[in-house]
């Protein structure tokens, strides 16, 4: 489904944070996100790889798995999965008439109230359809992605088994605050009582943030490094935790990163209550098995897409590219939403291309290429604006080599549409 009447009109109300109109629409809702275990993953990167880890995992067990993750790359129904595959046209349609029908209700009803600041945003509404679809295919637990932040975000109406902080990192500053320090505590608003949370590899000014709000709030805390580790032993990895140990492992995702990323999913998996345990077999062939698309992603022989859409992203495809056994010659289709630090991404990647040609998708928030090339002036290598992704992959692949495109989840989307994979 690429776009719905209910989802067009939310997002006409832009982005508002905050827990009060989903807690208030939820309820109408029956709260359905309360009749299944919920585990609920924050981050700045890798929340998304963790999910996907540990759905695909309990999925391997003979769970029923709802997997709920955002932004799509193409179309919307790729943020709803239930063992793996997307919720229907129809069925999406059903809940979000559902949705959109219940909010015209609240807002006549709750008159004392500005019936705009009562209205489901974007975000709020697709996680609304999320919950209720979860609940009426009956799941036996729900893997949830955090959107923005955490405190405030409109998945925190939930109350998980398990929570995760995979990463704290600079991104959404504009929203979440200037320095890690603020964002951690951001991220840290998902711990709740009683709550255990598998902590990834965050700075320490992220991890005292995170600790004296886990105290606080009566979370328990299991943290890489000290609670958990992995020892790398050539193309595999065992894993240490609290409660048991692995050994043999291996991930499906391409990059280093991915196995502190997989690190965290056993932790997560290692903190699920007894009646969501899963076996030896279910955590090696869910780990190896799983995927999630638009990440160090080779769409054809001469193609890779990744989303990196901030720093940290950024160093992560550096890294991958360096590691390379070869060096071809690349060209770098870069694109961002205007809210991102494009000149930090781009002097991260450009040491290893040799041009970079600067795009657009068709998302609202998109910087136009000559505001992008602009960005990167005085690179040691050649910047060119190229137009929509439409003429600028074309024009990539004219030069042989490798194209490697990056900056935004949309763009990485708009690749998969123009080479036909869904």
């Amino acid at each position: 489904m690429r776009d719905h009447p209910v989802l067009a009109a939310a997002a006409l109300h832009g982005v508002r944070l905050g827990l009060d109109r989903m807690r208030r629409f939820m309820r109408a809702l029956g709260a359905p996100q309360d009749r299944y275990p919920i585990v609920h993953v924050a981050g700045t990167n890798g929340k998304g790889s963790v999910c996907h880890m540990v759905a695909e995992v309990l999925r391997q067990q003979g769970y029923r798995v709802g997997l709920y993750t955002s932004p799509h790359l193409q179309r919307v129904n790729e943020r709803i999965k239930v063992d793996g595959c997307e919720i229907g046209d129809r069925s999406l349609d059903a809940l979000l008439v559902r949705v959109g029908e219940l909010g015209r209700t609240l807002g006549r009803d709750l008159i004392e109230l500005d019936e705009a600041e009562e209205a489901l945003t974007y975000f709020e509404t697709i996680t609304a359809a999320a919950f209720l679809h979860f609940a009426t295919v009956e799941v036996d637990v729900a893997v949830i992605e955090v959107g923005m932040g955490g405190r405030l975000d409109a998945t925190n109406i939930v109350q998980p088994v398990v929570g995760a902080i995979t990463s704290v990192g600079l991104d959404h500053t504009e929203v979440l605050g200037p320095d890690i320090a603020c964002i951690a505590g951001e991220k840290a608003g998902i711990l709740k009582p009683d709550l255990p949370v598998a902590v990834g590899g965050i700075p320490p000014d992220a991890l005292r943030v995170v600790r004296s709000m886990a105290q606080t709030r009566g979370s328990r805390l299991v943290v890489y490094g000290e609670d958990f580790d992995l020892m790398r032993d050539g193309s595999g990895f065992a894993w240490q935790g609290p409660c048991s140990k692995r050994r043999g492992l291996s991930v499906g995702m391409a990059g280093h990163h991915q196995v502190d990323n997989a690190a965290v999913a056993l932790a997560v998996l290692d903190l699920l209550p007894l009646e969501l345990a899963c076996d030896e077999e279910s955590v090696r062939v869910g780990m190896a098995n799983a995927r999630i698309p638009g990440r160090l992603e080779w769409l054809a022989p001469d193609i890779l897409v990744d989303a990196a859409h901030n720093v940290d992203g950024a160093v992560t495809l550096a890294a991958y590219l360096r590691g390379r056994s070869e060096r071809p010659r690349r060209t770098l289709l870069l694109g961002a939403s205007r809210e991102k630090d494009i000149r930090a991404i781009g002097a991260l990647l450009a040491p290893h291309v040799d041009r970079i040609l600067t795009t657009a998708g068709s998302h609202p928030r998109a910087m136009a290429p000559g505001e992008v090339a602009s960005a990167l002036e005085g690179l040691s290598i050649p910047v060119m604006p190229a137009g929509p992704i439409e003429q600028a992959l074309p024009l990539a692949r004219a030069g042989g080599g490798e194209v490697v495109a990056a900056g935004s989840i949309f763009l990485v989307g708009a690749v998969r549409d123009l080479l036909g994979i869904r």
